[in-house]
C-alpha cells in the first residue's frame, strides 16, 4: 500500500482541518476578546492530532485560557513537533523548553528509578485497578517525585494496556514470539520481558518507528490500541495479539520553575483544569480501545487472544530482577498486588 507522507499521513484530510479550525477556535478567539495573553506556553506530545493526548491537551488549553480569560495561552503541538521522543520532551521540561507535556511514564524509569513501579508485565487487572492505584495514595505520591526533577506533575492520564502486533505470524502462544524483532520503549523492565520470551526487543524513537516497519527493519511493536490506529499501523503489520502486557500510564506535566512563577490563582487553575482534562482524555482512551479494535479488524488485522497466563508465567523472571531496584518502595509493588485482589 502506498504511504503518505508529510503532513497527510498526520493530518489526513478532514481531520487535519478539524485540528486547525480546533486551534483557532480555542487560541485566537480568546486572544481577540481578552488582548494580549500574560502567558503564553508550549505543550507537547508525541502522537497524532485526533490521538486522546492531543484530545486532552486541547480540552486542558480550553479549560484555562477560559478560566484565565485568556492571559494564559497554551499552544498545542502534536506529532513530537517539538522533540523527536517522549525523552526528548521530558528533557525539554527540564531545559525549559518545552512548558508542558502530556505523554507515557514509559521513559521515566531513565529519570527516577521509582517509576519502573508501573513497568511490571501484567501488573494491573483491569482499568478499576489502575484507577484505583493512581487516583490514591501510591499515584500521588510517585507523581510528587517528579519535584526534585523539576517537573511539576499535574495529573494522570493514560494510554492504556498496550498490545503487540507484528508482520511474521499470528500470536496464540509465548512460543509464537520467539525470535521476533520489536521495538520498545526505551525502559529496561519492558525490555527483559521481551527477552524472558525469547523476543527481540529494539529501542528506537516512536517518530522512526512506522519506517522501520515499513522497511521490515524489525518485526513488530508493541503500544495501546489508539496508537496503533492513529498511527496508521495497520498498513505495515498484518497480526495484533490483544496481550494487554503492560498498562501505560501518562501524566500531564509542567516545567516547575514556570508553574512556581504563575500567581497562586493561576497555580490553582492549572491544577484544576489539568484534573478535569486527564479524566476527559481517560473518557476518550476506553472510548476508542472499544471502537478501533473494530476498526483495525475492518481494515484488514488479523486479531488474537492469546492464553495470558502463560505470559505471565513466563514473565514472573522480571519482577525477581527489577522489584530491588525500587529499594524501600518495593513494598508498593506489593501494595498494588494487593489492591488488584478487589477487582
Amino acid at each position: 500500500m502506498k504511504r503518505q507522507s508529510g503532513f497527510n499521513r498526520y493530518f489526513p484530510g478532514t481531520v487535519f482541518h478539524l485540528f486547525i479550525l480546533l486551534s483557532c477556535v480555542v487560541s485566537f478567539f480568546p486572544f481577540v476578546a481578552w488582548g494580549a495573553p500574560t502567558y503564553t506556553f508550549k505543550l507537547g506530545n508525541s502522537v497524532a492530532e485526533d490521538h486522546p493526548y492531543t484530545l486532552g491537551c486541547l480540552r486542558f488549553k480550553e479549560l484555562v485560557e477560559e478560566r484565565t480569560k485568556g492571559d494564559i495561552v497554551i499552544n498545542v503541538f502534536p506529532n513530537g513537533q517539538l522533540g523527536t521522543g517522549e525523552r526528548d520532551l521530558i528533557e525539554g521540561l527540564q531545559l525549559g523548553t518545552v512548558e508542558m507535556y502530556l505523554g507515557s511514564t514509559g521513559p521515566m524509569a531513565g529519570f527516577e528509578k521509582k517509576f519502573l513501579l508501573f513497568d511490571f508485565p501484567f501488573l494491573f487487572k483491569n482499568k478499576k485497578h489502575v484507577y484505583a492505584v493512581l487516583d490514591g495514595e501510591i499515584g500521588t505520591y510517585i507523581l510528587g517525585l517528579l519535584d526534585k526533577l523539576g517537573i511539576k506533575g499535574l495529573g494522570w492520564a493514560e494510554n492504556g494496556f498496550r498490545n503487540f502486533t507484528n508482520s511474521k505470524r499470528p500470536i496464540q502462544t509465548s512460543k509464537d514470539v520467539a525470535g521476533l524483532k520489536l521495538r520498545t520503549m526505551e525502559n529496561k523492565a519492558h525490555m527483559a520481558m521481551w527477552r524472558a520470551l525469547k523476543a527481540d526487543p529494539t529501542p528506537m524513537a516512536f517518530s522512526e518507528l512506522f519506517t522501520a516497519l515499513q522497511q521490515g527493519t524489525i518485526d513488530g511493536e508493541e503500544n495501546p490500541i489508539p496508537i496503533i490506529y492513529t498511527s496508521k499501523f495497520y498498513e505495515v503489520q498484518k497480526h495484533l495479539a490483544l496481550t494487554r502486557h503492560v498498562f501505560s500510564p501518562s501524566f500531564l506535566a509542567m516545567a516547575k520553575p514556570v508553574f512556581d512563577s504563575l500567581p497562586p490563582d493561576y497555580q490553582e487553575i492549572v491544577l484544576t483544569s489539568a484534573k478535569e482534562a486527564v479524566l476527559y482524555e481517560r473518557e476518550q482512551i476506553t472510548k476508542m480501545e472499544e471502537e478501533q479494535i473494530s476498526l483495525l479488524k475492518e481494515r484488514g488485522m488479523e486479531i488474537t487472544e492469546p492464553n495470558l497466563q502463560e505470559f505471565r508465567e513466563k514473565t514472573e523472571s522480571v519482577y525477581a530482577d527489577f522489584q530491588g531496584e525500587l529499594g524501600d518502595d518495593a513494598k508498593l509493588l506489593e501494595k498494588i498486588i494487593e489492591i488488584g485482589k478487589q477487582y
